[in-house]
């Protein structure tokens, strides 16, 4: 069963528990401020694991973080908790990807009935998570803590935008059909495994703080301030890039030799 108690203290969150918009607002913005976006266990060869008890294990009780599909079902099994109407969907991934590319579906977000209006949450885009529930209204402006989004319709599909320095970046595109515990299970084992899947050939990590985003690609970390430039730092070794992990995303750093061969390998191709 889960321990609604430990998740909210891991995220800092002691807001009210009722299944409203407020509760769900609040949750959303705490989440992945404290549970970082990150991919160490693919990128060591290491397996990622769906079940309730490892989800809790690995980012509440170990102090990890994770990818999409284990942040956005340990949220789903919060809100489920809490008394939420939660369908869990697939999404496809067209950040930077040239328009018309047909991309599998390799993401997962929620789809939350509050009131007869429905809301999308995500807490596990990396660098572009919304820090609030997106209303599934379409051509609608919709501010968060950190960018403001919308929701546009692409052929029949629904896609998520966000505005980065005053121009609309498509993150994903995505449809209502509900996807099964053994549904993400498959998405994860492709993303988990296969050899031209981003999680196993490059270190990416994300932490949102209150002014600012965080992001890790291989040795370049990246802190992107909401109101002002971006900086560039390169990291030269493995406990750099160790230390890094733990202070600026607040990972509570795995051992084990194939983790710092993994690393090196990444610094070595950056």
């Amino acid at each position: 069963m889960l321990d609604l108690g430990s998740y909210f203290e891991r995220i800092g969150y002691s807001g009210p528990r009722t299944p409203t918009l407020e509760t769900l607002r609040g949750l959303q913005q705490r989440h992945p401020q404290a549970i970082p976006f990150e991919n160490l266990d693919t990128l060591a060869g290491r397996p990622v694991l769906l079940d309730l008890d490892s989800l809790e294990r690995k980012l509440v009780q170990n102090r990890r973080g994770g990818y999409c599909f284990e942040q956005n079902l340990l949220f789903k099994h919060v809100l489920r908790a809490l008394g939420f109407d939660v369908t869990a969907l697939a999404a496809r991934v067209v950040w930077e990807r040239p328009a018309g590319e047909v991309r599998a579906r390799t993401h997962m977000v929620l789809l939350v009935a509050i009131g007869g209006e429905r809301f999308l949450c995500d807490v596990g885009f990396g660098g572009l998570t919304p820090t609030a529930p997106l209303k599934l209204a379409v051509d609608v402006e919709q501010p968060t803590p950190h960018e403001t989004f919308r929701v546009v319709r692409i052929a029949g599909e629904f896609a998520v935008e966000a505005q980065v320095r005053g121009q609309w970046k498509r993150l994903y595109r995505f449809d209502l059909q509900e996807q099964q515990q053994v549904d993400i299970e498959l998405l994860n084992h492709y993303v988990m495994s296969h050899a031209e899947s981003p999680m196993r050939g490059r270190l990416l990590a994300a932490r949102v703080a209150a002014d600012r985003r965080f992001g890790l690609g291989n040795g370049v970390l990246s802190t992107h301030y909401l109101r002002g430039a971006s900086e560039q730092q390169v990291l030269g070794s493995v406990a750099e890039l160790r230390g890094v992990l733990a202070s600026t995303f607040e990972i509570a750093m795995p051992s084990g030799h194939e983790v710092d061969s993994a690393l090196a390998r990444v610094l070595a191709a950056k």
